[in-house]
């Protein structure tokens, strides 16, 4: 049983255990909190009852995401639906690898590209646009904190899926009932990791490729 992350000085440990950021690190993760706090009071990017506890709702939410990816994880990151760069500014800050963040909300895709030039995170890539008008590129990895329905989420990005794409989904609670409804093929590539920063969530893990004749198949 995983132990549920219940302060912020528990996620910061945490998140030292995991990754043993460096110094430089550390002051990137703060200054992207601070430009997250900041742009908040322009346009709601992340719920206000959040912000005391940040770093266990977001930052440490979207870098245990990193932390399930494959042990040797590498090539193109897509996370869809960024908003607020949530989780893919935290990975970004986190990993050397390249980001693709998907947005089609022109406001926070400014501050996706401010935040990553403030932040040097020069392996970023913000596509300012749906995610049906973003040019197919393989992904190693593909996330989506809030961005669809399951089954809708992985019709849209099937085509940058490949034999060993890794699929990291935070679904809340209702990661089994979504799952469960998914065609058979698709259901069998993934399993559910509990989330470490709310006991009631979860996260859908998978790997592998979801092939145009999967769909709409029970």
């Amino acid at each position: 049983m995983i132990e549920t992350l219940d302060s912020e000085d528990a996620a910061r440990g945490w998140m030292d255990e995991a990754f043993a950021p460096t110094r430089e690190t550390w002051a990137k993760l703060g200054h992207f909190v601070d430009l997250l706090i900041a742009e908040n009071a322009q346009q709601n990017l992340v719920a206000a009852s959040t912000i005391p506890t940040i770093w266990v709702r977001h930052i440490a939410d979207s870098a245990q995401l990193l932390s399930l990816d494959t042990p040797d994880g590498d090539g193109l990151w897509i996370d869809l639906g960024s908003g607020p760069g949530l989780p893919g500014l935290v990975v970004a800050i986190l990993s050397a690898r390249p980001m693709l963040l998907v947005e089609s909300r022109k406001r926070r895709c400014d501050f996706l590209r401010a935040a990553a030039d403030a932040l040097d995170l020069k392996h970023v890539e913000v596509a300012e646009a749906p995610l049906e008008r973003v040019a197919t590129r393989p992904a190693a990895t593909i996330s989506a904190r809030a961005f669809a329905p399951l089954d809708k989420l992985l019709d849209l990005s099937a085509r940058f899926s490949t034999e060993s794409t890794r699929w990291l989904l935070p679904k809340g609670r209702n990661a089994v009932k979504e799952l469960a409804l998914l065609p058979q093929p698709w259901q069998r590539m993934f399993h559910v990791e509990q989330s470490r920063t709310d006991a009631e969530s979860q996260i859908l893990v998978g790997t592998g490729k979801i092939a145009a004749k999967q769909r709409g198949k029970r």
